[in-house]
């Protein structure tokens, strides 16, 4: 299925970055080296880098990453929002994002990776996602076969901002994290100090049927706020199960479902009995967003951010005349 929304990049402050820069710097690189082995002189060693992960393990590499592996997706738009996709040797069986991965192979899914198929492909960094025990599995079999694994949390924008800075360090891109870091930091802040009116209750359907709502730990909930609107569901996790009849005690003042793998069929709010009563229904503030824009972290959480606040702010003006 076609992506439904472009290939994001974030944007920098002043001039863009040009997108062949990158090349550009490495094809330079690599004359000067040649130049000096033409000369007689020693090329320059390649600086060590190390970082902590999320586990506080020391990931340390003897030079920035040529060959890298993400079991999780957003790792790879991280990468490509550096400028750096071209380190990419393969990809989970979900993923879609960079267009230009589509060739590389598929290692299997994120939390069922064909081991042996990354052993074959020699890849000097490995990086996963934290925060589900099925996923270390697969982290520890690399481990023990002596491949350097970094795994990182993303469920909020601040450890966004930290594992983008980081890749940026282990794969020899930090000025360029850095920058991107700075000028997310400052759309965000730039878009909550705009809304000043009320701040609409707002529910997140993951799921349905066997409704799945985001709770207080998603990324999810602190787009909501960044936006100026609140997760009507106050309890703190990642995901929680309702009832619909929670549904119609919350009465949301809008209405998010996510369409995507984890609901790919979402069932229209009129044709579900329970919630024709719900007041957002009858408001008309039932919106359909893109489960990799809104669930997944990465560079497009910004614009997550800046959807629901055009959102909100329709509905903040919406008896206006």
């Amino acid at each position: 299925m076609k992506h439904p929304l472009p290939w994001l990049r974030t944007p920098s402050p002043g001039r863009p970055r040009p997108i062949w820069l990158p090349a550009l710097n490495r094809l330079l690189f690599a004359l000067c080296i040649a130049g000096l082995a033409l000369s007689g002189l020693k090329a320059p060693a390649l600086a060590e880098v190390v970082v902590t992960d999320d586990r506080g393990r020391e990931i340390r590499l003897s030079a920035p990453a040529s060959r890298v592996i993400a079991l999780y997706g957003a790792f790879n738009e991280i990468l490509a929002d550096l400028g750096r996709e071209d380190l990419v040797v393969a990809r989970t069986s979900a993923d879609e994002l960079p267009p230009s991965i589509a060739a590389k192979p598929s290692i299997g899914t994120h939390l069922r990776p064909n081991a042996e198929l990354i052993l074959g492909l020699r890849p000097d960094l490995v990086v996963q996602l934290g925060g589900r025990s099925e996923a270390m599995e697969p982290v520890r079999f690399l481990e023990g076969r002596g491949l350097t694994v970094a795994v990182f949390d993303m469920e909020n924008f601040s450890q966004l901002f930290s594992t983008m800075e980081r890749l940026g360090t282990l794969t020899g891109s930090e000025p360029t994290a850095k920058e991107q870091v700075a000028t997310m930091r400052a759309e965000l802040e730039r878009i909550r100090s705009s809304q000043t009116g009320a701040r609409p209750r707002i529910f997140f359907e993951a799921r349905y049927p066997n409704l799945l709502a985001a709770g207080q730990d998603s990324i999810v909930s602190e787009i909501m706020s960044l936006a100026g609107g609140a997760n009507c569901v106050q309890i703190p996790n990642k995901l929680v199960r309702l009832g619909d009849e929670e549904v119609l005690r919350l009465d949301p003042d809008i209405y998010l479902m996510q369409h995507g793998p984890m609901n790919p069929t979402p069932v229209p709010l009129p044709e579900r009995p329970f919630f024709r009563t719900l007041s957002c229904l009858r408001e008309g503030q039932i919106f359909v967003v893109d489960q990799g824009v809104f669930s997944r972290p990465g560079p497009r959480s910004l614009e997550a951010v800046r959807q629901l606040s055009r959102i909100v702010h329709g509905w903040q003006n919406r008896s206006k005349p």
